[in-house]
């Protein structure tokens, strides 16, 4: 079986990139910590949104989809599901849920790992629901012309729990001990899961509720008011594409797992980015023309609706339609299309 060996890690040399990234997310994280402590109470509508987008786009990344009022019930358990991807969703929220609110007491072990796994299908009656995989899976791409390619073995499943032990004792020794950095140890963690992909279902939402956990516990909290998972779900090509690249050589451990730290580092980098803009929108009193006015300057080309709630949580649907319908009259932005077609975009 693969070894495992994070102290390893420590001796690597990284690039200006990766190292660039790792300095500017603690630069940010210390920018979020002073906004959060001048004004927390303006922020509870990004948390509202942020878990309606997490909930919704980890789980359409893998196909499961309900309409977006479902979706928005649902997400704020406001209704019960109706069908099988309405009950996927609803275990992602749930777990989910206990991350936010637990993370500080969610210790990184095989245990809780399962337990976690098994919330999330706490909605459905799966036998394998909180087990680790009785059959081996299989990584695979499928083409236009319809045939599939397997691009990845993992783990065999008699290999499967002691390997995953191996990778949260791993980890909690190298965290608990200071020896690596987090924002390294985090994505390595991670591409190491979705390598052995432990479970028959749900290893990709399991790997994006984990990565949540390890960054809270790290001290990294834009996933609560940014969804990470909105934006690996924008770009999930890109995260096929570096994951696929990182697992060359893997078996034999000589993997380079460079392409999905990166990527995830990005991701987080990007997150916080978002956060500091809808900060600036939310901070100070102004009218919700002005404040559509603003947001759709940080936009470049086409953008919808919905790219506009995102970016003011504190209005309405109803304030911010009536505000571009104010802005299309006043000439600053164009529409085009009708119905949930419709695109603006700036006249100048």
């Amino acid at each position: 079986m693969r070894n495992f060996n994070y102290s390893a890690i420590k001796d690597q040399k990284w690039d200006s990139d990766i190292l660039g990234f790792i300095a500017a997310i603690y630069k940010e994280a210390g920018k979020q910590e002073l906004y959060l402590k001048q004004q927390p109470e303006k922020l509870n509508k990004l948390v509202e949104i942020a878990k309606i987008q997490s909930t919704e786009s980890s789980n359409a990344i893998e196909g499961i989809v309900t309409t977006s009022t479902r979706l928005k019930q649902l997400a704020l358990e406001k209704t019960t599901p109706k069908n099988r991807d309405e009950e996927e969703i609803a275990g992602y929220r749930d777990a989910l849920k206990i991350i936010h609110e637990n993370f500080d007491v969610i210790p990184i072990t095989q245990n809780y790992i399962l337990q976690l796994h098994k919330v999330m299908y706490g909605h459905m009656n799966n036998p394998y629901a909180g087990r680790t995989k009785n059959v081996q899976n299989y990584i695979a791409a499928t083409y236009p012309d319809g045939h599939t390619e397997t691009l990845f073995t993992p783990l065999a499943p008699f290999e499967t729990p002691e390997a995953l032990d191996r990778i949260c004792e791993e980890y909690n020794r190298v965290i608990g001990n200071h020896e690596i950095e987090p924002l390294i140890a985090i994505p390595v963690f991670i591409h190491d899961f979705l390598c052995i992909h432990p479970f028959n279902d749900g290893n990709g939402r399991m790997s994006r509720i984990l990565t949540t956990l390890l960054l809270y516990r790290s001290g990294f909290y834009v996933g609560k008011y940014i969804s990470l998972e909105a934006k690996i779900a924008k770009n999930k090509d890109l995260y096929y594409d570096a994951l696929q690249a990182s697992q060359v050589g893997w078996h034999e451990g000589k993997d380079d797992a460079t392409p999905f730290i990166k990527y995830l580092l990005g991701t987080v980098l990007s997150a916080y980015k978002d956060f500091e803009d809808r900060f600036e929108l939310v901070r100070d009193k102004i009218s919700a023309l002005e404040t559509v006015r603003r947001a759709t300057k940080q936009k470049i080309g086409r953008f919808n609706k919905l790219d506009i709630m995102g970016l003011c949580p504190s209005l309405s649907v109803s304030s911010i339609e009536g505000a571009l319908r104010k802005l299309v009259e006043l000439q600053e932005l164009r529409r085009e299309g009708t119905g949930r077609a419709t695109k603006y975009y700036r006249l100048n």
